[in-house]
């Protein structure tokens, strides 16, 4: 569709008098994937986790059948009052596997849901099952009870449904709600605050698929109701604490994190979008602000968020603990959201750096290999107490992780008039519309096993354009920016760059490589990456990892499993002078690259009056992986000295 003239105007101007890189995101739909560490998850979300997420919905819980009562007014609403949002996150996940490998059985499933869906739909255009079988005269009075979280997944689904298929009965829906919800709070001047942000991020893409200014308007306005006491009902009124979902002060004047890690990302991917699209300096001021408060002070290794359970979110400055880590599944899904529209308003690569640890470690452990098992909180740590389910009372993760695989080829590439970003190694292929003409560029490697990456460049005719491609920051001295974790050692190996099979110089802005030239149809390109083992260190105010070391080899954080380490791991340690070695294992799990090295293990003597000290050849696999073959010790921080050992494990 498109965006108003005057809109497109304004964000013209935006671009030259802020000087804002102002890069164009690619779309799912423009994104062909051939890759052989994405391709089977894609496929294991269309064969396993779908069909795991359909059969809750239908079977298992009364999640579907509540639009079905909807539909006619009657009956007993079944589930929990956010329960609508699991439908439509499956079906916006449904979207992206339907990209990946159609399927007529799975599109027919989904056009059977989205009928259901709109036959619920109130005549104003309201849609919340809870309501509408618990009374609608009790709809819009308490903040927390998710009707605008549920309204904004609707409408993510209905962008995604329409994107993928060009059906659009699904988004006309979601365009009805966002219209009631338009006419209800912003044209009638009537306060109101989300208490789990979502519809601010979802009216965005409304605006961005439609070109309705109602919509940027919309998003905005929900933005500025917030930090002026305008929250209201009963949960809230009784817990007293507007920071749990950022409402303590105006977006615009926050600075630090608060609250629950989920909610907090939904609403800063939304204001980076919006700060964005209206070129407002401060949204995009507080932005910055709050991510290097995340970044620097509050963020796991894995690119995990939210240490504590008690709020599912933060509590104080470098409070990180390890087995006790809550790290929401949801919350490193978010951390990929927000870390892309950083990208797209700033066009600075560490924010494809922090989306790359996130998507890769933090977020893939919440999914088995399996597909159909799923982790909520993703520990650092474990005694054996923690496993993957199959499903949650609060099913959020499993289709949350769903929509995040199967639209990872939003993330790979973005783009400006003159300038093509490669953010993420993933083979695959798109066309580009530069000013100058069309460029279709496909990336072949096998990250992230290795750093080898060759891109064939190939413009309809020789033209003039810079190729900008990330210089991971996991080859630089900080493990993270600002310097919460840091790497003991340099990479001695220099970073490798061919045209045409010719050694090439570059230069680096903003995290990019970037090369500037004319470029011929057939160009190739060959990046060639050194992937070291990297042992990281935390800052000493992190106490969970004072005197311990993590482990990280390219985009991976690595984890220390008992099952391949004769069922043991917190009775070793790792001195600091040691050898480690690479081995690709394609029968172990799925096809891994594991780290062993040779280590120390305390064990108790043969007369039982003390401790030995022992030499002990200790493997470490991708944490994303752990847990896939039961339960037992993993660890991914581990000691560097003997009085760090949990002494009582000797064996």
């Amino acid at each position: 569709m498109r965006i108003s003239l005057s809109i497109f105007f304004c964000l013209f101007l935006i671009g030259i008098s802020s000087g804002q890189a102002m890069l164009q995101p690619v779309d799912f739909s423009k994104v062909k994937i051939d890759d052989a560490f994405w391709n089977p998850r894609l496929e294991k979300i269309s064969t396993a986790t779908l069909p795991a997420c359909i059969d809750q919905t239908e079977v298992q819980t009364g999640r579907i059948r509540n639009f079905a009562k909807a539909a006619t007014g009657e009956g007993n609403h079944e589930g929990i009052y956010y329960d609508d949002s699991d439908v439509y996150k499956a079906l916006e996940a449904m979207a992206y596997s339907l990209q990946n490998f159609p399927d007529a059985t799975l599109e027919s499933k989904a056009d059977e849901w989205i009928a259901k869906i709109a036959a619920a739909q109130q005549p104003d255009g309201y849609i919340n099952t809870y309501y509408t079988l618990n009374g609608l005269e009790n709809r819009w009075q308490d903040m927390e009870k998710h009707e605008a979280y549920c309204a904004g997944h609707l409408i993510e689904a209905g962008v995604a449904y329409y994107h993928a298929t060009g059906k659009r009965s699904l988004l006309d829906v979601g365009r009805r709600m966002a219209d009631h919800m338009d006419k209800t709070f912003r044209q009638s001047n009537r306060n109101w605050v989300a208490g789990h942000q979502e519809i601010e991020l979802a009216l965005v893409k409304l605006f961005r698929v439609t070109g309705e200014d109602k919509y940027l308007q919309l998003a905005n306005w929900f933005l500025e109701q917030r930090g002026h006491g305008y929250g209201k009902g009963k949960i809230w009124d009784d817990w007293k604490d507007p920071g749990y979902c950022q409402d303590a002060v105006p977006v615009k004047e926050a600075h630090e994190i608060t609250g629950h890690a989920v909610r907090a990302m939904y609403l800063y991917t939304g204001a980076a979008d919006v700060g964005a699209l209206l070129g407002d300096n401060a949204y995009m001021k507080a932005m910055q602000a709050i991510w290097e408060d995340v970044v620097h002070r509050n963020l796991y290794i894995t690119g995990g968020i939210g240490s504590s359970g008690s709020n599912e979110g933060f509590s104080l400055d470098y409070d990180l603990p390890n087995e006790q880590a809550y790290c929401e599944t949801c919350a490193s899904v978010g951390m990929v959201f927000w870390n892309k529209r950083m990208n797209l308003l700033t066009g600075d690569a560490k924010f494809i750096d922090i989306l790359e640890r996130s998507l890769y470690n933090g977020a893939l452990d919440g999914l088995s290999l399996s597909g159909d098992r799923f982790f909520y909180g993703n520990p650092l740590a474990s005694s054996g107490q923690h496993s993957r389910r199959a499903w949650y009372g609060t099913a959020c993760c499993p289709s949350n992780i769903a929509r995040l695989v199967a639209s990872v080829g939003d993330y790979i590439y973005a783009y400006t008039d003159n300038e093509i970003y490669v953010n993420l190694f993933i083979d695959s292929e798109s066309t580009f519309a530069l000013e100058s003409g069309l460029v279709t560029l496909a990336q072949a490697g096998d990250y992230p096993w290795s750093g080898d990456i060759a891109l064939k460049i190939d413009p309809a005719k020789d033209q003039t354009f810079a190729l900008r491609i990330r210089m991971p920051g996991w080859l630089g001295d900080e493990a993270t920016p600002g310097g919460l974790y840091h790497f003991i050692k340099p990479v001695t190996q220099p970073v490798k760059i061919l045209i045409n099979g010719e050694e090439t110089t570059y230069e680096i802005s903003d995290g990019y490589i970037t090369i500037e030239r004319s470029w011929a149809p057939g160009d190739q390109l060959q990046v060639n990456l050194p992937m070291p083992v990297r042992q990281i260190i935390a800052r000493p105010e992190v106490v969970a990892d004072r005197d311990r070391v993590a482990l990280q080899r390219g985009p991976l954080i690595y984890a220390f499993e008992a099952i391949d380490n004769d069922g043991h791991v917190f009775d070793s340690y790792l001195p600091e002078e040691i050898e480690f070695s690479t081995e690709l294992r394609k029968e172990l799990l799925g096809g891994v690259m594991v780290i062993s090295g040779s280590a120390k293990s305390i064990q108790g003597n043969e007369a039982g009056d003390g401790i030995k000290v022992e030499d002990k050849k200790l493997v470490a696999i991708p944490y994303y992986a752990w847990n896939n073959r039961g339960p037992g010790e993993m660890q991914v921080w581990m000691p560097r000295r003997i009085g760090k050992l949990r002494i009582e494990a000797a064996r």
